[in-house]
């Protein structure tokens, strides 16, 4: 009988990661390399994306950390160009790369602020998954992850325009199910509530704020960790989920339950 841990499995494999250089995207990065993927680590920073292929490579895994700026078509195009030549073929694209998100509601916003957000954070998942969808559709395989949100679900104050963002990614993942279910192409979302990730504290000013503000929001009572959420990616890119597609995995802690 076939241990049924194996479908999570995620060898010979290759998954691309956007975001990867902390937080949320570096946590799934190292998942996906634990699992058995061969990894290319996507981030505006290059730096970062350099380090969390290092981190994986000195574990053992196989990675490298590309240059990409997700808003810019001729550089995820020549991002993907470079996981091509590097591991010939993708398998798992894993869109997690987001801007900061200004606070505030539409009257606040200057449309420069409203318009980065969203290149980044809606168009740069567009971007990357045009570029990588025509070579998972030439190997007839394929899962394609956005990170959503909770907030794309319910709303709140002062977040516009990442609600906005956050609900049509979970929108174009449904749309993308139905029109690339025939090259056996699965696209679906995660939606996690707050993360201990860097973010917290640019808007808290510290985690110990964050924890004391969001985590009674939860029914959990605490903020997820970023292995949480890896863990439901690595279920969403894996053999795991081969029925999933078109669905958005809530791991808020109940947020959006109440």
């Amino acid at each position: 009988m076939e241990n049924i841990l194996n479908k999570y499995a995620l060898t010979g494999k290759v998954a691309v990661v956007t975001g990867a250089g902390q937080g949320i995207g570096r946590a799934i990065s190292i998942a996906f390399a634990q699992a058995g993927a061969k990894v290319a680590c996507l981030d505006m920073l290059t730096e970062n994306a350099i380090r969390t292929a290092e981190e994986i490579n000195q574990a053992g895994g196989t990675a490298i950390g590309i240059h990409a700026d997700v808003s810019s078509e001729p550089s995820t195009q020549q991002a993907v160009l470079q996981v091509m030549q590097a591991f010939d073929g993708i398998h798992v694209l894993l869109n997690g790369a987001a801007a900061k998100d200004p606070s505030g509601s539409v009257a606040d916003y200057s449309l420069e602020d409203w318009n980065k957000a969203i290149s980044v954070n809606l168009t740069g998942a567009f971007l990357m998954s045009k570029a990588v969808i025509p070579h998972m559709a030439a190997g007839k395989s394929g899962s394609i992850i956005h990170i959503a949100s909770q907030l794309g679900r319910v709303g709140t104050a002062n977040r516009a325009v990442y609600c906005a963002i956050k609900s049509a990614l979970i929108n174009l993942a449904r749309a993308m199910a139905i029109d690339h279910a025939a090259q056996g192409i699965r696209t679906n979302t995660i939606s996690p509530g707050a993360v201990e990730t860097e973010r917290m504290t640019l808007r808290f000013g510290t985690m110990e704020n964050a924890r004391k503000e969001l985590g009674p929001m939860h029914l959990l009572g605490r903020l997820a960790q970023p292995e949480e959420i890896a863990l439901a990616a690595l279920y969403l890119a894996s053999d795991a989920s081969a029925f999933v597609t078109g669905s958005d995995l809530l791991v808020d802690g109940g947020y959006a339950a109440q």
